[in-house]
Order: C-alpha cells, then structure tokens, then sequence
C-alpha cells in the first residue's frame, strides 16, 4: 500500500480524520421558485385594472400593478413577483440613486427578491419612457386628429423615430446590466435563470371604422395608426432584437401580440379587444385625490386590458418552457397567443 493511502487509514482508525458526508438533498435549494418582472406600464398590468394597494395613487404611487398583469399569468414558477412600476424608464429599473412615484431602484429590489426565492426567470420590458417617449407621442397624434387641417404625425415620426430608438437602446442595455449585476449580488450566476426582454404590442390599427374610431375611443387618423402599427412598432421590435443579441438575453417579440384584438378593431363592442382604448377613470381620485385630476385620469388608455395580460402570459409560459433564444407571439388557429419560434 503506498505510504500516503497507509497514512490515510491509520489516520481514520485513530479518529483522527473524518470523512465529509454529503447526501443528494445537502445542498437542496427549498426557497420557493419565482418568476419576476421588471420594466414600465405593459407590463405592470396598467390597463389591466385589480391594482395592488399602494399603487392605486395613495401617496403619489401610480405605479398600477395589476393582479391580472401578464407575470401573474404565467404558471412556471410557485411565485410571480411583479416589480414593475407605470412609467418607469431605463434609469427607474437600473442600480441607479433614482425614485419614481415614491418608488426606489427596481434592480435593487430585485435582489431582496432573489435572496428569498429561487428565481427561475426574469422578464423585462423596459424603454418606451425614454427616448420614444411613447404616451407624449401618442398624445401628440391624438392633437393632430383634434386638428383636421393640418399634417398627421407620421410625417415627422418617420424621420424622428429612428434615432430615438438609437438613443433608447444604450440606456435599457445599461438596465440590462445593472439587473445581472444585481443577480450576481443575489448569489446567481448569469446561466442560473432564464434573462428575458420583450418588445411591445401594438395598441392601435388602422382598420377601425373609418368615421366612427374617434368617438368609440380611438382619436388618431387611420395613416397614423397605420404608420404605428406598421412600421413604428415593428421598429421597436427591431431595436429590442438587437439589444437582445449583444448582450445575450433572450428575446419575445409582442410586436403583433394583439393582431386584429386592437384598441377599436371591435367597433361598437370591445369584447374581442385586447387593448384599451381611451380610458378615463373617474374613480381616480378616490386613492389619489386632487393628484389623480390631468394624465392619472386617463394612464389606462392604450395599454393591454385584462384579457391582453392573459394572453401574454400564456405567450411567456410557452416560451419560458422552450430552449428557444427568441419567438413572436402571434394568434393560433385556436384564437389564443402562442409562442413561435
């Protein structure tokens, strides 16, 4: 017997030495599983009414996390965690000294989060409030319906948008990386959970009844909404591609999510309408008071309603449970979002 392996037993039969027991259930994670999501209004659940307390408006939080956002429809994981806040940009999610509607980092958060659960995936859908400024857009489109005599707003948003989603994309790469940073700090490495960023869904489409879409809630010309859904949208979805590819995340694409369930697609009936149309909530004030009078009354306009979120979130789990690096969500035979690779 060679000295070393001799010297080894002696050592045991002194008890001298012991032998480390390891057993399969040692090193057992039993924290429970979760999936969390980060970002701004589509995906908070604005629009998708059931609001979280405290994010009604008491206290200046309108950040309207809903009940029925599209993480809590997702069915991967024991817990969804919906960090997400309306209005929230780039900066709002990242590690940076920020506050929105009272509200601190989201990253940060995201932490605490992950110490106490066993995350599985993080969703992000993130950077419409910065460059793109999406709901000042909007509104500036809604003025030039107001306006009949002048120029629609595609016009200029084809020559605009392009760089505003230039400027956007190192900003929401920045968030990017502060959310892995903060995972790091967690305790995860970056191949531990499922990382990933979405684009968003087209709220309006031209194919509304050509006289009647402004007083059924849909005040915008037809080749605005055209230009929205056709190329502004799909150019978004093109930017969130990108940023997916170089910094490694996976990637679902919503840019037709909400084909032909658009704001107004119904006409006189909503019921087959994924997407608000202009939403003015009276009720506003009785959480936030005399701040709910202006944009609070009206921030569930153009956003995914209840039925929108559910089928999302049916998209997410599809696509949670593949190895796919991307897909689009698009509408199947059966009528319901499925995820395409």
């Amino acid at each position: 017997m060679p000295t070393t392996r001799l010297l080894a037993s002696v050592l045991l039969a002194a008890g001298l030495v012991t032998i480390p027991q390891f057993s399969p259930t040692a090193a057992a994670d039993d924290r429970p599983t979760a999936v969390v999501s980060l970002g701004d209004s589509a995906i908070s659940g604005e629009g998708a009414g059931d609001y979280e307390a405290g994010t009604r408006g008491e206290n200046g939080d309108w950040c309207h996390r809903s009940a029925n956002a599209l993480i809590h429809q997702t069915t991967v994981a024991q817990r969804t965690v919906n960090l997400a806040c309306s209005g929230a940009d780039s900066a709002d999610v990242s590690l940076a000294d920020t506050t929105h509607y009272g509200e601190g980092s989201q990253a940060r958060r995201l932490i605490d989060v992950a110490r106490s659960n066993r995350v599985l995936a993080v969703v992000l859908q993130v950077g419409a409030n910065d460059d793109p400024a999406f709901a000042d857009t909007l509104l500036g489109c809604i003025k030039r319906w107001i306006n009949p005599f002048g120029p629609g707003c595609a016009q200029d948003l084809r020559t605009q948008w392009p760089a505003r989603l230039a400027a956007m994309a190192p900003k929401v790469e920045k968030a990017v990386a502060d959310i892995k940073t903060a995972m790091r700090q967690a305790g995860y490495a970056d191949g531990d959970y499922r990382f990933v960023i979405t684009s968003y869904a087209s709220p309006i489409t031209e194919k509304m009844d050509a006289i009647k879409h402004g007083p059924q809630g849909c005040p915008l010309r037809l080749d605005d909404a055209a230009y929205g859904r056709t190329e502004a949208v799909p150019q978004f979805a093109d930017a969130f591609r990108a940023i997916a590819a170089r910094t490694g995340l996976s990637y679902l694409d919503f840019s037709r999510a909400t084909e032909a369930h658009e704001a107004c697609s119904g006409g006189d009936s909503t019921a087959t309408e994924w997407q608000n149309r202009v939403v003015v909530d009276p009720y506003a004030w009785v959480y936030g008071g005399l701040d709910s009078v202006g944009i609070h009354m009206a921030q569930q306009s153009f956003h995914p309603n209840a039925r929108g979120h559910a089928q999302l979130g049916r998209c997410l789990t599809e696509f949670l449970g593949t190895q796919a690096q991307a897909a689009r969500c698009l509408t199947g035979s059966d009528g319901a979002l499925h995820a395409v690779a």
